[in-house]
């Protein structure tokens, strides 16, 4: 069988790269952490349990009443699932006749409860399955999902399942001087291809703990012929590179013996036969070093000073095995910005601007290539808004001098607004209730609430503008209200990539 194109993505759920089985209702004759292991699974003829037959996968008892059996997995990868594969294999008169596939997103570590009563979405229907088999079933969504929930119809064997996709990292996690790892496979590196990978898989080279045996590194055949072996990869994100690590843990007597490091900035996509081309020009990053056996090696005097890369490629002389490479580096505010999960994306645009159009607007626009456009996308976007796209904004923000009282409400603009209106910490009682008062009588006269740009300006100084705008008509107080939300939506995106 030929195999789609999405299994050349990674897979977000092995159990080598932290994908975990929480629970299953059923697990009598075979254990469901089976399901994310390496490899298709193996048969043994003559092992059996205390329960029966011993089986490589996960196996639930005979049925005998209406329903059907499920598992809950959390995926070692957030990501962009792509496609499956429910993989019988060796499962013949046992395995279930139909699957579906069901994702929800719930940050952290949710309980069996939580995830039992979240919001879940199908994205494989009921389909049929082959015993014996690798059932592949692709994925339309482009949502980023946390969970996975395996259902079998009515019970069965599946060996294993395998979820292909890219991942995607909240950058929001590292701090602005944090070292990533962004060839790390849990942060979208990916290994696009490379010259040899006879003795073990090039993606092994990226996997997230260090390998526990020679055979979870990247190993090449034995040269006979002049020349090197080499491999590509991609970034999860352009970065600024600060430090590289060559483990060759396991590899003793066929370690390579020397390795090198170049890289290039290029506009993506790229075609993966670009790559390998005469015209495209690499960058020295590490000069050839003399490595060692078994041992973790790490260059911070590196050739890349300040200039951006998203592609490397790793040479080794003459070949051999490499266990894993890690390359630390920083990343812009506008890498993070550009290479954040769509509902996280979503999300801070909407805290700079609450109209659904403008956000849409943008989001058609990612990924930016630069701050500058950032800003002028947001004005021509602005300038494009109805006056129902402006009251929707409006509806996001909290009164002037009433931030603490609406916290809960405006939980995601709260602390933003609450900066903002600093200068009304110090207001007198008077002042403050002269605001409410001029607040009432401006919601009851236009049917929207008083917007300002409140940063750097006092109370006293926002009770004068409310009280001048009060007689304006409701057309031109319309027009001045979305100028302030112009410059809120600025400031604000300046807090996301200045």
């Amino acid at each position: 069988m030929t195999e789609p194109g999405f299994t050349q993505f990674p897979d977000l759920a092995s159990e080598q790269v932290g994908g975990v089985a929480l629970f299953a209702n059923d697990e009598f004759f075979a254990e469901k952490e089976n399901l994310l292991k390496p490899g298709r699974g193996v048969f043994i003829h003559d092992k059996y349990t205390d329960r029966g037959k011993w089986m490589d996968g996960w196996e639930t008892r005979r049925s005998r009443v209406p329903g059907y059996d499920w598992c809950l997995l959390k995926l070692g990868i957030p990501g962009i699932i792509h496609g499956f594969d429910v993989d019988t294999n060796f499962f013949l008169g046992n395995y279930p006749e139909h699957c579906s596939i069901d994702a929800c997103a719930l940050e952290g570590d949710p309980s069996v409860d939580e995830l039992q009563a979240a919001k879940w979405v199908e994205l494989v229907p009921k389909s049929r399955l082959q015993g014996g088999s690798r059932n592949f079933f692709a994925s339309e969504s482009r949502e980023r999902w946390t969970h996975l929930r395996l259902n079998i119809y009515p019970d069965g064997g599946v060996a294993r399942f395998r979820v292909h996709g890219e991942a995607a990292p909240d950058w929001s996690q590292f701090g602005d001087d944090a070292l990533i790892d962004l060839a790390g496979i849990q942060n979208g590196g990916q290994v696009l291809i490379c010259n040899d990978m006879f003795f073990s898989p090039k993606d092994n080279l990226i996997l997230p703990r260090r390998a526990a045996h020679m055979g979870e590194g990247w190993e090449t055949r034995r040269r006979r012929e002049p020349g090197n072996d080499w491999l590509i990869l991609r970034l999860g994100a352009p970065g600024y590179l600060r430090e590289i690590e060559i483990d060759t843990a396991h590899f003793k007597g066929n370690y390579a013996d020397v390795c090198s490091i170049d890289g290039c900035l290029i506009e993506e996509p790229v075609p993966v036969d670009f790559l390998t081309s005469r015209s495209l020009q690499w960058t020295e990053i590490l000069p050839a070093q003399k490595l060692q056996a078994d041992h973790i090696h790490t260059f911070s005097d590196l050739k890349a000073g300040n200039q951006l890369f998203n592609h490397l490629r790793l040479n080794i002389f003459p070949d051999g095995g490499i266990s894993r490479l890690r390359v630390r580096g920083q990343i812009s505010r506008l890498s993070r910005f550009n290479h954040r999960p769509l509902p996280l994306l979503r999300a801070d645009l909407t805290r700079c601007c609450g109209s659904s159009e403008w956000v849409d607007l943008m989001l058609q626009q990612a990924p930016f290539e630069s701050v500058e456009q950032v800003y002028r996308l947001a004005e021509q976007v602005a300038d494009s808004l109805t006056a129902e796209d402006w009251l929707e904004a409006f509806t996001h923000h909290p009164q002037i001098g009433d931030v603490a009282s609406l916290r809960q409400k405006f939980a995601q603009t709260a602390d933003w607004a609450a900066s903002e209106q600093a200068g009304s910490a110090e207001a007198s009682e008077a002042t403050l209730q002269a605001l409410a008062e001029g607040n009432a009588a401006y919601l009851k006269k236009f049917g929207f609430i008083f917007i300002v740009c409140a940063t750097g300006k006092s109370a006293e100084d926002m009770l004068a503008l409310l009280q001048a705008r009060l007689p304006n008509d409701p057309e031109k107080e319309l027009g001045i209200a979305a100028g302030e939300q112009r410059k809120i939506t600025h400031l604000r995106l300046e807090k996301l990539l200045a």
